[in-house]
């Protein structure tokens, strides 16, 4: 009884180990199709939208900060709380700060990053 149990596992161990196998052959056959095709891209038009991508996202996290800086400052105001006034305060300038990184230097880092690939 007991052989015959482990003969049984020895069969479907075999069979994950094929299967495992035919799983991993495939991950590999689609990764080097993935990496043929990333080799056809454009090298300026990726920088170009990447640039464009980042400044975007940059851009919004500043903004959200700084409304959230506003809604905290209007809340020291009305409620007479210099903690939450501080507070807010330092969220707007935080938020105008990465509006700024956003505007100027993502476009410095894209002629740099542009003019490294030519």
């Amino acid at each position: 009884m007991y052989n015959k149990n482990k003969l049984s596992v020895s069969k479907a161990n075999k069979r994950s180990k094929k299967i495992i196998l035919v799983i991993t052959s495939i991950a590999v056959m689609m990764a080097i199709g993935c990496f043929s095709a990333f080799a056809a891209v454009n090298t300026s038009d990726f920088i170009d939208k990447a640039a464009t991508v980042l400044q975007a996202v940059i851009s919004l996290i500043g903004a959200g900060l700084a409304v959230w800086g506003v809604v905290n400052l209007v809340e020291g105001y009305g409620n007479d709380n210099p903690g939450a006034k501080s507070q807010g305060m330092k969220q707007l300038m935080a938020g105008i700060g990465l509006i700024a990184v956003g505007m100027i230097l993502v476009p410095v880092l894209k002629t740099m990053m542009s003019s490294a690939m030519s």
